[in-house]
């Protein structure tokens, strides 16, 4: 099941080193940003609403949300990881916020670790979302390694990580991407849960979206460029001299979040959309909603709270909720859906 050159305890090997570099080591983009901070909010000094009054909830893939918020796929497969992942999903739970778990790859070949990612119990209300790399399907994967996955889980829906830059830096990356398209269509017509395409971190552009929609994906995550890069991340992990500097090279490739945001919205006006890339507080998760996404992940923010302590994920989600409402009430949006129609998001120009 592992592809010819990787096994099992090289796998949960990297997701420790994951952890580690993007907690110690500086791995964010510094020249490429998510694009937001091109925007700007329309103040309204006076609202003429009550601040109490404000909803932030929303609905995705047809699951009620507290807030238009999700724990971005960041880990598992090891003790460190089962920690994080619960303290995640209590967190979720408590709020009423989506979470994915990072790639299940590392539970399918081996399987006593399984455990790490099995959260439900946990948050038994909260809509989860499994993980496996798109590209697995080409290394003798499919349904049924899918189907496992979903169920260690007791999954929502399936996200499908595209990632080819971090395979080509990554030591004894996957990369053969040939006829991949073909696989997921494939995949998408035989399983049961919608399957989210998603980026990490160099973006998903309308182009690419088209392709992942006609082939049958429910949901597009444009894991936009502008936070963690993983070329940075993977260049940290090198074996050897070639591999660190393509890392280096490539360390601002990608498209930025807000720009995928937008192309993909002015072709699909309502295909369920996640803004992820960058965002590092409330205000950036209302200016990617009122951009066009429906709900924004955030992955670093919560992995530096979380291996602090659950106290700190609570502070942490308070903190974002009451960011999204203040942008709510300083503009006169009593709701999400008004904060996109009001148009109170303006791009800066420099003239």
């Amino acid at each position: 099941m592992n592809s010819p050159h990787q096994k099992p305890e090289y796998t949960q090997s990297r997701k420790a080193d994951h952890i580690r570099i993007c907690l110690e080591e500086d791995v964010q983009f510094h020249h490429v940003t998510s694009g937001l901070e091109s925007y700007k909010f329309h103040h309204c000094c006076l609202p003429e609403i009550n601040r109490d009054d404000i909803d932030i909830s929303t609905t995705f893939l047809g699951k009620r949300l507290g807030a238009p918020l999700l724990i971005s796929s960041m880990t598992g497969g090891t003790q460190q990881a089962a920690i994080i992942n619960q303290r995640l999903a209590k967190v979720a739970q408590q709020y009423k916020i989506a979470m994915g778990v990072g790639s299940q790859r590392v539970a399918v070949e081996k399987p006593q670790v399984a455990d790490t990612f099995a959260i439900r119990k946990y948050a038994p209300d909260v809509l989860l979302f499994a993980n496996l790399g798109a590209v697995q399907l080409n290394y003798h994967y499919g349904l049924d390694e899918c189907l496992r996955i979903i169920d260690i889980l007791e999954a929502d829906a399936l996200i499908l990580h595209i990632n080819p830059l971090q395979e080509c830096i990554q030591p004894n990356g996957d990369t053969n991407f040939r006829g991949l398209l073909d696989k997921i269509r494939s995949l998408c017509k035989q399983i049961t849960v919608p399957v989210i395409a998603k980026e990490v971190g160099n973006g998903i552009s309308a182009t690419m979206a088209e392709k992942l929609l006609g082939a049958g994906v429910a949901a597009i995550d444009v894991a936009g460029a502008g936070g963690t890069s993983w070329a940075k991340v993977e260049s940290e992990r090198a074996e050897n001299a070639l591999q660190k500097r393509l890392g280096k090279t490539f360390a601002d490739w990608g498209l930025p979040t807000a720009e995928c945001i937008t192309s993909i919205r002015a072709i699909y006006p309502n295909v369920p959309l996640v803004a992820s890339g960058g965002l590092r507080d409330g205000l950036d998760v209302a200016k990617a909603i009122a951009l066009g996404a429906d709900i924004a992940g955030l992955a670093m923010p919560f992995l530096q709270a979380a291996v602090v302590s659950e106290a700190a994920l609570y502070d942490l989600v308070k903190v974002l909720i009451a960011e999204i409402s203040t942008v709510l009430f300083c503009t006169g949006n009593p709701t999400l859906n008004e904060l996109q129609k009001t148009g109170s998001l303006r791009k800066i120009t420099n003239n």
